[in-house]
């Protein structure tokens, strides 16, 4: 029953990605070239302004639109940065608590119905006790999937950009050899994995996220224009750095390790000190 359930999470949660995305590819979409003129919510509020932003920044470093759209990305990565941090904290916040949930999984171990609800209720009570929210960890990933949709399209409808060189490839055109979304892929991977790393085993059920979003990334930057795979990798790259800067996990992962020790080495202490005790009133009955 729990393994059915966390699937259905699991194909909830990915089947609300690939929604959000088919959705907002398809809003408002149009092939017209973006200008300042162009009509309609999604055109003129989010395609023209990421255009213009990319082409400004590109004009400043020498017409260099892959330069541009660098700077872009890493000016975007900067402004979700405190949505990143709350994700961070909140993550570091559920590795303090797994102690605690496997505590009450093995108070509340029994099968039945009601012992699962009563398990939910006092997990989900020690989640508002430490301010923790287990989907924390999708939402910025939502967020940027208008982003990364918004950047096709000014990409595809800006001429300038479209037609820009960078490398071996023209940023307009799919990487003809495949080694932008590969990089893609793999940066995507580590990103998340990095991020997903010492989480509890009820927020794991989103585990999955870790590796179909590799996937998808890659068929995206295989089919889409080589730029869009320029920006995830950018993207991939200030997400990790910012990740071990923020909460190294694997020093979060120590210190947990270096907690959880010294409770078994307290809890061996105190059963010794028992025992010696035991034994010596044993000895003084005998006597």
């Amino acid at each position: 029953m729990k393994k059915k359930k966390q699937f259905k999470r699991k194909f909830l949660i990915v089947g609300l990605i690939v929604l959000l995305m088919a959705v907002l590819s398809g809003c408002g979409y149009s092939t017209d070239p973006i200008t300042k003129d162009s009509t309609g919510f999604w055109s003129h509020y989010i395609v023209f302004p990421l255009s213009w932003v990319i082409t400004w920044f590109s004009n400043l470093f020498g017409g260099h639109y892959a330069i541009g759209i660098i700077v872009v990305t890493i000016l975007i990565r900067l402004l979700i940065m405190p949505l990143m941090i709350k994700q961070l904290k909140s993550q570091k916040e559920m590795m303090k608590v797994q102690p605690k949930i496997k505590e009450l999984q093995e108070k509340y171990s029994s099968k039945d119905n009601e012992t699962r609800q009563k398990l939910q209720q006092e997990t989900m009570r020690l989640y508002q006790e430490h301010n923790v929210n287990p989907m924390m960890g999708c939402l910025p990933l939502l967020i940027q999937m208008p982003i990364l949709i918004g950047f096709y399209q000014a990409i595809s409808r800006t001429a300038e950009i479209k037609t820009d060189t960078f490398l071996w490839m023209q940023l307009g055109n799919p990487d003809p050899i495949f080694i932008l979304p590969i990089i893609a892929a793999i940066t995507t991977y580590l990103s998340s994995k990095i991020s997903m790393m010492g989480q509890t085993q009820q927020n794991k059920s989103m585990a999955m996220i870790v590796y179909i979003m590799p996937v998808m990334i890659l068929f995206m930057g295989a089919t889409l224009p080589s730029a869009l795979a320029l920006y995830w990798i950018i993207g991939n790259v200030f997400t990790f750095f910012q990740t071990l800067l923020i909460n190294n996990p694997f020093k979060n992962k120590r210190e947990q390790e270096a907690l959880e020790a010294a409770k078994v080495e307290e809890a061996r202490l105190q059963k010794k000190a028992a025992n010696m005790k035991a034994s010596k009133k044993g000895g003084k009955k005998r006597k």
